[in-house]
């Protein structure tokens, strides 16, 4: 069943603010009428000089209340007269108290002998309710709104804490129960500074373009200022809607993205795990796209077809999944497996990735030795007979080739030596005339710096 909305329609129409002007003035009348509110002619100037004034003085730049003197009639007579006004909510002297459901009574103290006192009011000005174009400000609307919709609970920023009261106050003024109030701290960055349009795209569709499943947004959002006993933070919408309270903690939260990057990462391994799916296949898809749309731009610097491509990343997502965060970000990490990448960009050159002067004889061994059957059980059965041959050899020097310099050797000859999963695995996802093809090309890069003499010498 849908929500009732502008969309749609429903029980509680009309929905937009700007079809029930009518109803807020109404409300308004009836405020008047009962002396909640009162009608205020004071011009602009009049109060930037009052508030100057006051300011002067070390006070507040409440209204002085000049309008509340004038007799009914008047006020009335002025009004149909066409006179430009606006109308105020009349406060009392103390605000009401209320219990919030993050930091409890609010608006009492404790005095010396534990009894509660009214907490000094030091800035409590009368609000504007009716602007002097007849529409209605937000004190007034969200009252009206919240009580006629049947709003039971109303969660906002903190920041609307010191409005509460006079929302209250006209709750009781028309005779209505209060909803329950919980005021939650603002979102920050990591300067502390408010989020807004103006610093953060926070839209919905921002998130979409960059590839953030919806399930691990709605899992960061609802960890904002909030805390659980599960001992886990993935939960998906049964668990958090299961689970879920209003025991906000007080004061404002860091809105971190590497939280929301930690959680894309355990859907996404949730995801690769099963192997199948809707989000497992839009995974695929997603990156895929990415890195086709590198090769439109780049057509030499391909290796595979689409339909290859795509397998390749479905494979390395089996793997690598627990470092997904978006697919421009995979496709970047895992460039070195999509595409052909200039051998001067790789990330350590010959001589700072451990290799030595037996690397040349490690290269000739590889080539000899690497299976026809190109999976991960021939794999690393002739990755440790050639590596057990090498280690009884004597090189240069009487120097042997250890275990540790053929994956040296390896994984500057395949990736780069970029980190990423087990070279049985790197070899098995590039396939073999791929893994064969950069072997071959890093041996020559060798025997132009040097390597060939050592290598025939052996």
């Amino acid at each position: 069943m849908e929500s009732p909305g502008p969309d749609i329609g429903g029980p509680y129409g009309p929905y937009k603010q700007s079809e029930r002007t009518s109803m807020y003035q109404s409300h308004a009348e009836k405020l008047l009428r009962s002396g909640h509110a009162y009608r205020c002619f004071c011009s602009t100037e009049r109060l930037k000089s009052l508030a100057m004034g006051r300011n002067g003085l070390g006070l507040s730049s409440d209204y002085d209340r000049t309008c509340t003197s004038l007799p009914a009639g008047e006020s009335e007579e002025r009004a149909s007269k066409g006179e430009q006004h606006v109308v105020r909510l009349k406060l009392p002297e103390v605000p009401p108290t209320y219990t919030d459901l993050v930091y409890g009574v609010v608006g009492q103290r404790k005095s010396k002998e534990g009894a509660h006192a009214p907490r000094p009011q030091l800035s409590f000005e009368d609000p504007i309710l009716i602007k002097s174009d007849g529409h209605p400000t937000y004190h007034l609307a969200n009252v009206v709104d919240d009580h006629h919709m049947g709003i039971t609970h109303v969660i906002r920023a903190v920041e609307w804490m010191p409005s509460t009261p006079k929302h209250i106050v006209m709750y009781n003024a028309f005779d209505w129960k209060p909803p329950t109030f919980a005021h939650v701290g603002l979102l920050q960055d990591a300067s502390r500074q408010k989020f807004s349009k103006r610093n953060l795209a926070l839209d919905i569709n921002s998130f979409r373009q960059d590839g953030i499943f919806p399930e691990a947004l709605v899992n960061y959002v609802a960890l904002f200022g909030w805390s659980h006993r599960l001992g886990v933070d993935q939960l998906n919408l049964q668990d958090l809607v299961q689970n879920f309270d209003l025991k906000f903690t007080k004061g404002n939260t860091i809105a971190a993205p590497n939280k929301l990057f930690h959680l894309q990462k355990q859907y996404a391994q949730q995801y690769a795990e099963k192997e199948e799916g809707e989000e497992y296949l839009a995974m695929i898809d997603k990156v895929l796209a990415v890195a086709e749309e590198h090769l439109q731009a780049h057509p030499e610097s391909r290796i595979y077809s689409t339909s290859e491509l795509k397998e390749r990343i479905a494979a390395l997502l089996n793997v690598d999944a627990k470092n997904y965060t978006t697919p421009v970000q995979f496709v970047e990490r895992n460039a070195h497996f999509f595409f052909i990448e200039p051998r001067d960009k790789y990330r350590h050159g010959p001589n700072d990735a451990g290799l030595t002067e037996n690397t040349g004889r490690i290269a000739d061994h590889l080539k000899a030795s690497l299976p026809e059957q190109w999976d991960e059980l021939s794999l690393r059965e002739a990755f440790d007979n050639m590596a057990n041959t090498l280690s009884t050899e004597s090189g240069p020097n009487s120097e042997k080739a250890s275990r540790a310099s053929v994956q040296h050797f390896l994984r500057w000859a395949l990736t780069g030596g970029r980190p990423g999963p087990t070279l049985i695995l790197t070899m098995s996802i590039l396939g073999r005339d791929v893994s064969l093809k950069r072997i071959e090309d890093a041996t020559a890069v060798l025997e132009k710096m040097g390597f060939e003499a050592n290598k025939r010498s052996a």
